[in-house]
């Protein structure tokens, strides 16, 4: 698990090849909002991914918010075909921990989901979050469209300049095509692991830093 903890993202060729099957089932529906976790899902939905630490608490953040249909956490941005968590603890399959959020953008916009992701931890702090070590806690946004691109982008930038006045550091989250990048679910005690464990760890925590509000780009350009 030492090796959990390094700076070093694997290439393709030092990660582990992982299965072409995931090595375990995922259950079948939330436990709080009782939609079911994997697709496919209603027409009008959207999905957004976001990695930002340890994804027991990252998830809480989304089933709360309303509009959110439902969450599941998962590993995301690396090498390894359906890896497990003891292989994405190991800091060898690239992965870092994410939650999707599957929303509907008539109740909450894409933009009100970056501005709780923005918000909900520390997004300077590059390969960790708080007291947890390791490239599996690195923040991350992976998007489904350029509209989502260019809004994720758009709020970085601006996050940037209030975050520098707060005087924080340079934000190091990747905001990455999720094409290309599969989200890989996690095994079955993760999700919604802070609803099964009310008194659970929860390393979740912002920088006390608002988020300006409207930073994405107008109507025409979110359009999908």
């Amino acid at each position: 698990m030492l090796f959990g903890r390094t700076k070093h993202l694997p290439t393709a060729d030092e990660a582990l090849p992982g299965r072409p099957e995931p090595a375990f089932a995922v259950p079948e529906r939330h436990t709080v909002l009782g939609n079911p976790l994997l697709g496919p899902y209603p027409d009008g939905l959207e999905i957004a991914d976001f990695g930002l630490g340890c994804f027991w608490g990252a998830e809480r953040v989304f089933w709360r918010a309303e509009g959110v249909w439902t969450t599941l956490v998962g590993y995301q941005g690396g090498h390894t075909e359906n890896p497990t968590y003891e292989e994405v603890c190991s800091g060898l399959t690239g992965h870092t921990e994410a939650v999707r959020v599957v929303f509907d953008p008539a109740r909450i916009s894409y933009e009100a989901l970056l501005k709780l992701f923005w918000e909900a931890h520390d997004p300077t702090q590059g390969f960790r979050q708080g007291n947890d070590v390791g490239t599996q806690y690195r923040s991350a946004v992976y998007t489904h469209s350029p509209a989502q691109q260019a809004a994720a982008e758009a709020s970085r930038d601006a996050y940037r300049k209030v975050l520098a006045g707060a005087g924080h550091g340079e934000i190091t989250t990747e905001i990455l095509p999720a094409d290309g990048r599969p989200f890989h679910p996690a095994e079955g005690y993760h999700q919604q692991y802070l609803d099964k464990n009310p008194a659970g760890y929860c390393g979740i925590g912002g920088t006390g830093v608002s988020c300006p509000v409207g930073v994405a780009p107008g109507p025409e350009a979110t359009d999908t």
